[in-house]
């Protein structure tokens, strides 16, 4: 069976083998990628970004954990730093979510940025578009985490949800000309930390959708599942008014 109807059929030997391609910029991976764009599966694409020490990756286990709760097959992209010995990804995220790696409708991969600027690998798009093509449902990329320049994010996610932690203060003042002005949801995690009323009070006056979260213990996650399938439902009658929009000026150009 060709590598291409492997990937549909959710051959995870077959998606690990797609991404590396991707990673290597070989010339087939993108001649395969063009056979799966054709009818993919769609999927939710939700973006994590923040800086380091906010807690994202406990977050995103946490997702995972709820999705999977749901029935979902989820695909987990997490962007690491290279290795400056190999170039390849640190695997730090995936060590933190040891608990679902045995879990056969779980995929994780940590992708190394490479040199890659703006928060992603640079085959990180591409990937989720493999994922889809591979029956995920929810498809979730976490980002390096370095800065407030990590809006590739949006190029490639429905719903970017920022997550930030008291105690934060410059970081977060940072992040208000950055990350918090393209987030669609920003989640305060460690919200049992000194400070996260006042953290709280200060993201309202910049953010539209602010949630507490104290991920370790799996408090707020709920609803951020919740506002996640809320923003991705607007998303997705935004995205068909557009189409409709498209195909009546067709119709009236011809």
């Amino acid at each position: 069976m060709a590598l291409a109807d492997r990937v549909k059929v959710g051959n995870v030997r077959a998606v690990s083998r797609m991404i590396t391609l991707l990673e290597n910029q070989d010339p087939a991976g993108a001649a395969i990628l063009r056979l799966l764009g054709s009818g993919s599966h769609r999927a939710a694409v939700i973006g994590i970004t923040g800086y380091p020490g906010a807690g994202k990756s406990t977050v995103v286990a946490q997702l995972v954990a709820a999705y999977r709760r749901l029935g979902m097959k989820v695909g987990v992209l997490a962007v690491d730093v290279s290795s400056p010995v190999t170039g390849g990804a640190l695997l730090g995220d995936r060590i933190r979510m040891q608990e679902h790696t045995l879990d056969p409708n779980v995929y994780i991969r940590s992708m190394a940025t490479r040199g890659h600027h703006g928060g992603l690998a640079h085959a990180t798009s591409d990937a989720a578009l493999v994922l889809a093509a591979a029956g995920y449902d929810v498809i979730l990329i976490e980002t390096i985490g370095v800065g407030q320049d990590e809006v590739d994010i949006l190029d490639v996610a429905q719903t970017v949800v920022a997550v930030v932690a008291p105690g934060l203060g410059d970081e977060i003042q940072a992040m208000k000309a950055g990350l918090l002005e393209v987030a669609h949801i920003v989640v305060l995690n460690k919200g049992d930390y000194p400070g996260a009323e006042m953290a709280l009070r200060d993201l309202g006056e910049w953010c539209p959708l602010v949630l507490r979260t104290v991920a370790t213990k799996g408090e707020g996650v709920p609803e951020l599942v919740a506002a996640i399938a809320e923003h991705q439902q607007v998303t997705v009658f935004l995205a068909q008014g557009q189409s409709r929009s498209r195909h009546m000026e067709k119709r009236i150009g011809s």
